[in-house]
């Protein structure tokens, strides 16, 4: 019998969009997005959903190291410590989206698409996630296989089922 993170996940992009805007409004709260190895794509996905603007006003493209603390307030220290591909990096930009954009629940991408920017501790396909609000965050790290396109479709797909996760009744 497949799961429900596994239903989730055999839905396709628009799908999921969907079902995380019937989640938000049943609760009652928006959502953000702060991307970098995706470029946008989450926040895509979610405006593809006539009637999103009732759930989701903002979402941040912070593509390059600058973005992400002018932005969303990551601090360059950190960045430099960590990289953009972190745990840390992650969780800032999601409390950072949150913060500035007022929502309730945000997620935060940074990753290696590829083909090129690996390196042995952060080969092609790595990506941090992260799930959260302006206090506090959750994040994980995915291995995600195949050309750029299919690592970033991939990363969409994870970010829009963790939103959705966080917000289906238990």
């Amino acid at each position: 019998m497949p799961t429900r993170a596994s239903r989730l996940a055999d839905l396709d992009l628009v799908a999921l969009a969907e079902r995380l805007g019937q989640r938000c409004r049943e609760r009652g709260i928006t959502v953000t997005a702060a991307e970098s190895c995706t470029g946008g794509g989450v926040a895509s996905a979610i405006t593809a959903v006539a009637g999103s603007s009732d759930w989701f006003e903002t979402g941040y493209v912070t593509y390059a190291n600058g973005a992400k603390t002018r932005l969303l307030g990551v601090p360059e220290a950190l960045l430099a410590e960590h990289g953009a591909v972190s745990r840390a990096v992650v969780e800032a930009m999601v409390a950072g989206a949150c913060r500035d954009s007022g929502a309730g629940l945000g997620v935060a991408i940074s990753g290696v698409a590829g083909p090129g920017g690996g390196s042995p501790d952060k080969p092609v396909g790595t990506v941090w996630l992260a799930w959260g609000d302006a206090e506090r965050a959750e994040a994980e790290c995915h291995h995600l296989a195949g050309d750029r396109a299919a690592v970033r479709e991939q990363a969409v797909r994870e970010a829009l089922v963790g939103l959705v996760r966080r917000l289906e009744p238990a």
